[in-house]
């Protein structure tokens, strides 16, 4: 019998995803950043996410109760920006070991409830569960207007590839202290195409944008906007490799056409002082995603970022 890490993550979602149904409520069902679905206003479509960290595999034993749940509604929240959304509602499952103390039960909420709080998002309740070690899954919901959700399929040939933020290195703290994308996000809804927030690495992420939209991708590596922490890694692999590969950084990747982006350019850096990269383009050549390096040789990037199931677990 087949176990999940013989297929990889992508191949067990493709397989979930064939059994699930289609209504007319249902505008995205899976296969985005959230589901997209109608309700009774119609002026506005509901944003459905949910988000686990489980010890072990998001964070190591020894962090900080605070910051795990810091870093439990910052998933969520990141993944409703990535659509353009607005956060409104979360429930929080918990499970924890029973020796656990009380007081990091109370560090927990000390580390989720500011940031929830700092982008409107109400925590309205969950469940609470014994287990072996501490989990955190967290379900949200967020709202857009109507039709206006930035979904992965919107990438077409001859736009432009950007990405806010700097990229790898996330392991050495980022993906504890990293802050969603929110306000941006529902900016770049009058701007962007395809949008998706960048948590299994650049390079895996990039791909689903073009599997979903029936693309290819060329990505200029001199232009990645590398991060100090990646530069700072001295594990053999280089701050390029970090920069495509690492997961968790949690910003925004999406695609501008090519008559816009001048004006685009110029309205990000008078609305916005955080750093947004062009670093490469949309091409006609379905599922390929290539890179050119700094010498200017093109090359297949065929290895992707952070898969579950295909590995043994790691502390991200």
């Amino acid at each position: 019998m087949k176990k999940r890490k013989d297929n990889g993550e992508l191949a067990a979602i493709r397989r979930i995803l064939a059994r699930l149904p289609e209504r007319a409520d249902i505008r995205r069902g899976a296969g985005d950043d959230c589901a997209v679905v109608r309700g009774a206003d119609r002026r506005w479509d509901w944003l459905l996410t949910s988000d686990p960290v489980i010890e072990g595999v998001h964070f190591a034993a020894g962090t900080p109760r605070a910051a795990v749940g810091r870093k439990a509604v910052g998933r969520i929240l990141s993944d409703l920006a990535a659509m353009g959304g607005e956060p409104q509602w979360a429930l929080l499952d918990v499970v924890a070991p029973p020796a656990m103390p009380v007081a990091h039960l109370d560090a927990l909420y000390d580390g989720l409830l500011p940031l929830a709080n700092r982008f409107g998002m109400a925590v309205v309740g969950g469940d609470l569960a014994s287990g072996q070690r501490l989990e955190v899954h967290a379900f949200g919901v967020g709202r857009v207007p109507a039709g206006r959700a930035v979904l992965r399929s919107g990438a077409r040939p001859g736009q432009g590839v950007y990405v806010t933020g700097s990229l790898g290195g996330s392991v050495r703290g980022k993906h504890l202290r990293f802050v969603p994308r929110l306000r941006e996000g529902a900016w770049l809804r009058d701007w962007a195409t395809a949008m998706i927030d960048v948590s299994d690495g650049l390079a895996s992420d990039l791909r689903h944008i073009i599997e979903e939209s029936g693309v290819g991708a060329r990505i200029d590596l001199p232009r990645l906007p590398v991060s100090r922490a990646a530069a700072a890694l001295r594990d053999g692999r280089g701050p390029l490799a970090h920069a495509l590969h690492d997961g968790e950084d949690f910003e925004l990747l999406f695609t501008i056409p090519a008559a816009r982006e001048p004006a685009f350019a110029a309205a990000w850096r008078r609305t916005f002082k955080l750093r947004c990269s062009r670093i490469g383009s949309v091409t006609r050549r379905a599922g390929v995603l290539e890179c050119v390096d700094p010498s200017g040789r093109v090359s297949r990037l065929t290895d992707t970022g952070y898969q579950h199931f295909a590995a043994k677990e790691k502390n991200r």
